[in-house]
């Protein structure tokens, strides 16, 4: 066969060969290591290339049977024209040795590590133009392809495999995480925190927010009405509960927008005080928190009363506080939970026993358990297992606490501070 075709001319197609199965082989890991979130994206921006890939990685088998047909193709007639050569050069014993240990080697360089490597890394430059040529060849050598997909499609059915669509998968929440976390500078350090907020609002609950009972502040309609118009003319609040004798008694809500109405009247009445008043709007205390989100929504309110299983009061939440969660304290509520945590000198915190753990993580950045008490004074009685008879020292996780005061079986105040880790602390001493 040399004979008759000349050495250049092998050689040549030897070359062309080699960099058809480097084609084919960068186009398959290009197609399946591209990014499908972004593809998908430039696709619905109107980007032809995006579209003409998501085509084809739409059948991934029919895609992967062209890739591998050619693939085969070229190297198995790149193996037959450096077999006659190398029985040119080294004779009809030595040369069909030698042709495919040097074959195996230049292809696996040349054709499969160095090309398949830059497709992992840049897919988009090989997938891209790749397609340009995969798809009209498809169509060409569909009916070689759709025999092979017809046996091989048969043989997955028969391991378990239903569909052999692409484009179905989709990312789960922890997934999510990941992707947000790994994103870099790509999406600033604030979105991220706010993006992962929104991810763990299923994972807590109105009651874990919830301002407590014993700190939500009405109106009493059993109080004289003159302390009642004080009340509103101070409060510092812009919605107040109103209840009778008992905050379970819960009446209305009264937004004090509306208040203008009847203290510009001569003769105010607690009647009147109430007309203007809206129906209270109760939550179970177990409600998700991205769940009452969407039902602030849908019943055009921003403040909820939360009860327990029993139709108790448990406290009052409002949107405010679940914007909070994802955002970040936006506020200047002097009444918030900031004014329960005082830094010390020292680097410690003086902090209320009512304070909310989740506050308290949020803004000193601690780890203190959340799945069980909601405040600190909880959480300190859950580790003694008893009401303290005076000042005690106690450490939960990495932070100590020294009780400073006890009131009426309440703890009313602590001094924590976090204990630097076994390793920090032996790099000091």
């Amino acid at each position: 066969m040399s004979d008759d075709f000349p050495l250049g001319l092998l050689f040549g197609l030897l070359f062309l060969l080699i960099c058809l199965s480097a084609f084919f082989s960068s186009s398959e890991t290009g197609m399946m290591s591209i990014n499908r979130y972004r593809l998908n994206h430039e696709a619905n921006s109107g980007d032809s290339r995006a579209r003409r890939v998501m085509r084809l990685l739409a059948r991934p088998d029919r895609l992967i049977g062209v890739i591998l047909i050619g693939n085969n193709l070229v190297n198995n007639l790149a193996a037959a024209i450096s077999t006659v050569l190398a029985i040119h050069f080294f004779g009809d014993v030595t040369g069909p040795a030698i042709a495919p240990l040097v074959l195996t080697i230049v292809i696996l360089i040349f054709a499969e590590v160095t090309p398949k490597t830059y497709a992992a890394i840049k897919p988009e430059r090989i997938a891209y133009p790749a397609s340009r040529a995969l798809e009209p060849l498809l169509k060409l050598l569909y009916p070689l392809v759709w025999l092979v997909n017809v046996i091989s499609n048969n043989l997955l059915k028969l391991l378990g495999v239903k569909s052999i669509e692409g484009g179905g998968e989709s990312l789960t929440r922890d997934e999510l995480r990941t992707v947000v976390h790994e994103a870099g500078t790509l999406i600033p350090h604030r979105h991220q925190a706010m993006l992962l907020s929104i991810l763990d609002l299923e994972n807590v609950t109105v009651n874990d927010i919830m301002v407590p009972r014993h700190e939500v502040v009405g109106i009493d309609l059993d109080d004289d009405l003159p302390a009642i118009l004080t009340q509103i003319r101070t409060s510092q609040h812009t919605r107040l509960p109103i209840y009778k004798g008992d905050i379970n008694n819960i009446i209305g809500m009264l937004h004090l927008r509306n208040a203008a109405r009847f203290l510009s009247r001569e003769e105010v009445t607690k009647a009147s005080i109430v007309q203007e008043a809206r129906e209270p709007y109760f939550i179970p205390e177990s409600t998700p928190l991205h769940t009452q989100l969407l039902n602030f929504q849908k019943q055009k309110r921003r403040i909820g009363i939360v009860v327990d299983e029993y139709g108790d009061v448990e406290g009052l939440v409002t949107l405010e506080d679940i914007l909070e969660e994802i955002v970040g304290e936006f506020t200047t509520d002097v009444a918030g939970q900031d004014q329960d945590i005082h830094r010390q000198d020292d680097g410690s915190h003086v902090i209320d026993g009512t304070a909310n753990i989740r506050d308290i993580n949020r803004m000193l950045g601690w780890q203190l358990p959340t799945d069980g008490p909601k405040t600190l004074n909880g959480l300190i009685l859950e580790h003694l297992e008893a009401f303290p008879d005076g000042p005690a020292c106690l450490q939960i996780g990495s932070i100590r606490m020294e009780i400073l005061d006890v009131q009426d079986n309440l703890i009313t105040g602590a001094r924590c501070w976090p204990q630097p880790s076994r390793s920090v602390r032996r790099r000091q001493e």
